[in-house]
């Protein structure tokens, strides 16, 4: 990570951390509806992987707050909502570690035991899967100069990715806390909750299979090998 995007992500903590308690207005303020607009023209010159890093914090510290509409156009909600799922869902599986880990039950930690590590474990794969698609996506928007059009295909897979990842991390942090996790006073609601909004947000699990069904059926077997060597050159 570059030292900008260093002080931008601390920067942005600082913030949002404000914005979650005072409203909308301090992020505004701060100029990320700025992020990706070039120097020459006022703005902070950032990049996708700028806006991934950004979100991702977004999806910590302040779920609640339209910050990925500050920042990006309507056509590219999808893909910010990715971003901010990956933040979200990281924040969750590091309250789940920490729980577990501090949580006695038969005079051990939770953690030691075999069916919640297991259990942390695929939870733990989930995530790191999103946050894979998550900067996967950011690099191609970067590549062809944020056109939606042109990162269709990576839109559909990581959200539809993203999407089915919900169920399954939201489902296992809340079974390894137990009826904690869904009480007012302990914070894993604040990310499960805007989780499941946001899997519906902008297309849902059918919408997205869908999309990327009829790009693959439209490629062909040929087409669609040719389309993905391309993309890793």
């Amino acid at each position: 990570m570059s030292a900008a995007r260093d002080m931008l992500c601390d920067t942005a903590r600082v913030v949002f951390a404000e914005a979650a308690k005072a409203g909308i207005s301090p992020v505004e303020e701060a100029g990320f509806g700025l992020l990706l607009v070039p120097e020459e023209q006022g703005g902070f010159g950032g990049d996708w992987g700028d806006v991934n890093a950004v979100l991702q914090i977004a999806g910590v510290v302040a779920p609640d707050l339209p910050v990925a509409e500050l920042i990006v156009d309507a056509p590219l909600l999808p893909a910010a909502a990715v971003s901010l799922m990956a933040g979200a869902m990281g924040q969750a599986l590091a309250l789940s570690i920490d729980h577990v880990n501090m949580r006695q039950q038969f005079g051990r930690a939770l953690g030691k035991f075999q069916a919640v590590q297991q259990s942390l474990a695929v939870m733990a794969c989930e995530v790191r899967a999103v946050e894979a698609a998550a900067a996967a996506l950011a690099a191609r928007l970067d590549g062809v100069g944020l056109d939606p059009s042109a990162a269709g295909f990576e839109i559909a897979a990581a959200k539809l990715r993203a999407n089915r990842a919900v169920g399954v991390v939201t489902s296992i942090a809340h079974q390894v806390h137990g009826a904690i996790g869904f009480t007012e006073e302990y914070d894993l609601h604040r990310v499960t909750v805007p989780l499941m909004r946001w899997r519906g947000a902008h297309g849902h699990d059918a919408h997205w299979a869908r999309r990327l069904g009829d790009q693959v059926a439209g490629l062909g077997g040929r087409g669609l090998w040719e389309a993905m060597t391309a993309r890793g050159a």
